[in-house]
């Protein structure tokens, strides 16, 4: 009996996971294809935001291919600069496309507790990540968006859903 190649459109290789370790100006991030959990947490201030996030972006380009059925964005984030900014809006731009109506893209941020005591009401949550909301327009992916309340060890104490 012969066994032929199965064809290239038949064939999903796993992406290698993505770690980049933490110094005093950049995050730590940690991108795992096999669990979808996307993980941004420190500072991010670098002085050449495009030498750590160009590598991310490629990533999350392929990921968006084969994504998990639910992908956890988390940015726990204590400061990022505005070049860091806008390339994690360029890399949540791409999440948006992953093409599977029954998926989700969790999005977690991790916020000091007076800051999230502050948003009450779910006017508040959406008056203060309009900026991110946004970008969600044209999504076919279900997205969520998880607020945590950290105390200063950043234990989570309090969160919230919101469902977009």
């Amino acid at each position: 009996m012969l066994f032929s190649k199965p064809s290239k459109e038949f064939v999903m290789n796993e992406l290698q996971r993505l770690m980049i370790e933490q110094t005093p100006k950049t995050p730590q991030i940690d991108l795992n294809q096999s669990t979808g959990d996307l993980i941004f947490s420190g500072k991010s201030i670098p002085e050449n935001a495009a030498k750590i996030y160009e590598p991310v972006f490629n990533w999350v380009k392929e990921y968006i291919l084969n994504p998990k059925p639910t992908t956890n964005l988390r940015f726990n984030l204590e400061y990022f600069n505005t070049s860091s900014s806008l390339w994690l809006a360029k890399i949540l731009k791409v999440l948006i496309k992953i093409d599977q109506p029954n998926y989700v893209l969790f999005i977690h941020l991790y916020l000091p507790l007076d800051e999230f005591d502050e948003m009450k009401e779910f006017e508040d949550i959406k008056d203060v990540f309009a900026p991110i909301t946004d970008i969600f327009h044209g999504a076919i992916a279900s997205i969520g968006l998880k607020v945590y309340g950290t105390d200063d060890n950043g234990d989570v104490i309090k969160d919230t859903l919101v469902f977009i």
